[in-house]
């Protein structure tokens, strides 16, 4: 893999994103009209960039079919489960995308290093893994694995960069520092998990995703590539005209309560201070 020399710039990033976004409500236009199913599994390093990827495929799309499961920690009930249970019931119905943030996977990856299974789950995990993915794509799902590689330089830098920024102060949690002094056992995890579960069925696509803006496009070029779909032509929509108000009258504007125009507010201020 050649080593890029530079980001992927603003402008070129945003116009080819719109044209690739246009492509997925075209996908899932497909999707709903042929009734398959589609699950994606984003998986990948704290701060990897999944999350950024996952909000550029589904900005566009109607969520009524296009959903994204994130799952908690087990509860005491899901503990007690067979381990994929909790996953598999939220697979998609006939015309659905899912998108995992995190998936089944979590068991060869964090709970692996961190402890949380014992090393019987573990192996029998990855044992079944391809087996349940096998089940999966012979019932007509298209089944597509992502991982998102990232250096340990820039994952540092981002997790530095949520300490001091406010609005994603958040997702800097414990696990994500523990990360950084346990670099070599989460690589050697993903190195065991992708050996044992990268399959001709289920293969794992892996993405450099140093550069966010690169990862963004790559993942969503690759994923169109993995649907089959075809362009449909939309139906013919004609606007009825708009029939005049009869006994109709507005009540006064005056009894309502109306939200304070704080953006008003704030273009006078901006435009009190341009004239100063």
């Amino acid at each position: 893999m050649a080593t890029k020399t530079r980001r992927t710039r603003k402008a070129l990033y945003e116009e080819e994103l719109a044209r690739l976004q246009i492509q997925l409500v075209e996908m899932q236009q497909w999707v709903l009209a042929t009734g398959t199913r589609v699950v994606v599994l984003f998986e990948g390093r704290d701060a990897a960039g999944k999350g950024g990827a996952i909000k550029r495929i589904v900005q566009y799309l109607n969520p009524r079919s296009a959903r994204v499961v994130a799952l908690h920690v087990p509860s005491e009930r899901e503990k007690g489960q067979w381990y994929f249970q909790r996953h598999l019931e939220r697979m998609p119905t006939s015309g659905e995308i899912v998108l995992f943030d995190r998936s089944w996977y979590n068991r060869a990856g964090v709970e692996k290093v961190m402890g949380y299974c014992t090393d019987e789950e573990y192996e029998r995990f990855l044992a079944q893994a391809p087996i349940v993915e096998k089940l999966l794509v012979d019932d007509g799902v298209i089944l597509v694995k992502y991982w998102f590689s990232v250096s340990d330089k820039e994952q540092q830098r981002r997790f530095k960069r949520r300490q001091t920024d406010p609005v994603r102060r958040w997702k800097l949690s414990p696990t994500d520092l523990e990360s950084i002094i346990r670099w070599e056992d989460y690589s050697r995890a993903k190195d065991a998990m992708i050996a044992a579960t990268d399959t001709e069925h289920a293969p794992w696509w892996i993405i450099d995703s140093d550069d966010k803006r690169a990862a963004r496009l790559n993942a969503i070029k690759h994923l169109l590539s993995q649907v089959p779909y075809e362009k449909t032509k939309p139906e013919k929509v004609t606007f009825p005209d708009r029939p005049d108000a009869v006994d109709y009258v507005r009540p006064p504007v005056d009894d309502q309560r109306f939200v304070p125009d704080h953006a008003a507010e704030l273009a006078a201020r901006d435009l009190a201070s341009a004239k100063s």
